[in-house]
């Protein structure tokens, strides 16, 4: 013998099923908002899992350095920033000096590069060209202290680096894009920025889905990027901290940089500092911002639904009112009346966050295949609170019309033509 909810859930699909149109437009905002909080959600998930495999690949006892704070920018730089000179050699020299808690300080030099973190660096071979690439001078301990593997060939040599030979080691999306068809680029030549170099290795993949960036890299010898570009002033460096002595590498280089940049006592430092948990949890920071925004949008989306939900079921309960008025006469209960009304608007809203739960998995999945360089990833958590919060729409916007369904008086109700 079915249950009271069963009957109720069975009554419910039934009137769907009599009102097709109606009941997919009274669904639809609801799908809406769903298909919203999925379609985000999967995107910032799968965001949050790649910047969290990439930033702890460099270890969790790595400092970066750099005259700006390393991690994520999100507008232009002010003008205080732009200002701040370059971390020099000198500076570098200080820290070695200074830090009895850094284990190893591997500096790298480039060129200007853009507010936004671009550079004009490209790479050419026979044809094909890369633009935007990280092409950097590296000291012979930057796999060590960066947690870099190489998946072919080798890094360059203290004696290489002394001797300033012309060689250079690649991230794996370069040397595809200048190698196709899985050419092996160990020992032959690649042009960047007008000067050529022997590939002696290429870094295995850095990234875990998102950008490509980390992988566009070119890094020669740091003397021989001095000697190539000896106008070439930007330095950012990675310190690695003695195990368990975090705090105090960060403390002695914070005080090494003060006292070599002459920065005053009451003044802000002039550079910055910066590890993986502290740029994950600036990038959590920053998708928190975000999800808010879009359950904001969302919710404007469901409580359109909702909306749309009470106005059909108080038309509901008018077309249905000689029915109210015969289960009223046969014995049904007033809490009979607004199950069976909030059992209707909960099981449209229902279909609606399952239909935009679907929605937004094959959303994730189509940006997965079009778009691999943006990664995407439908969460737990989205798919409860889309199901639950469009349920939950049902049950708030229904209950108006399940109540005045319910107070009808039976005689009148039997009366109704």
């Amino acid at each position: 013998m079915p249950t009271p909810i069963q009957e109720n859930l069975a009554l419910a699909l039934d009137t769907v099923r009599s009102h097709k149109l109606r009941s997919a437009l009274t669904m639809l905002g609801v799908f809406v908002g769903t298909v919203t909080l999925m379609a985000i959600g999967s995107i910032l998930t799968g965001l949050n899992r790649s910047i969290v495999n990439q930033m702890k690949g460099f270890g969790t006892d790595t400092i970066f350095v750099y005259k700006f704070s390393p991690g994520i920018h999100l507008g232009r730089l002010t003008r205080a920033e732009r200002m701040r000179p370059p971390i020099s050699q000198r500076d570098i020299d200080t820290v070695r000096q200074m830090c009895t808690a850094c284990v190893a300080i591997s500096p790298e030099v480039f060129r200007d590069i853009n507010d936004y973190g671009g550079t004009a660096d490209n790479a050419v071979r026979k044809g094909h060209e890369v633009d935007s690439i990280q092409f950097t001078g590296a000291m012979p301990n930057y796999p060590i202290v960066l947690n870099r593997t190489l998946a072919k060939g080798r890094f360059f040599t203290r004696v290489e680096n002394q001797h300033r030979r012309m060689v250079v080691v690649i991230g794996v999306t370069l040397a595809h894009s200048l190698f196709p068809h899985h050419a092996n680029p160990i020992g032959r030549h690649i042009v960047v920025d007008g000067q050529v170099f022997r590939v002696l290795g290429v870094y295995a993949r850095q990234r875990v889905g998102g950008n490509d960036q980390q992988d566009l890299v070119a890094n020669i010898p740091y003397y021989t990027f001095n000697k190539l570009f000896p106008g070439a002033r930007e330095h950012f460096f990675a310190a690695a901290a003695r195990p368990g002595m975090m705090p105090e590498a960060m403390d002695q280089i914070r005080e090494a940089l003060r006292r070599s940049r002459h920065d005053a006592w009451n003044a802000p430092d002039s550079f910055g500092m910066a590890t993986a948990d502290s740029i994950i949890q600036q990038f959590h920071d920053i998708t928190g911002e975000i999800a808010l925004v879009i359950v904001v949008i969302a919710s404007i989306g469901l409580l359109i639904g909702g909306v749309g939900v009470m106005n059909i079921m108080l038309v509901s309960v008018t077309e249905r009112t000689r029915e109210i008025g015969i289960r009223k006469a046969i014995g049904a209960r007033r809490a009979d009346i607004i199950q069976q009304f909030l059992s209707e608007a909960m099981t449209l809203t229902g279909l609606g966050g399952l239909l935009g739960i679907v929605g937004g998995w094959l959303i994730s999945l189509l940006l997965n295949l079009a778009l691999p360089n943006l990664p995407s990833s439908v969460p737990l958590w989205a798919v409860v609170v889309g199901f639950c919060v469009s349920v939950g729409i049902g049950l708030f916007f229904g209950m108006f019309p399940a109540v005045k369904a319910a107070q009808m008086d039976p005689i009148v109700a039997l009366r109704h033509e």
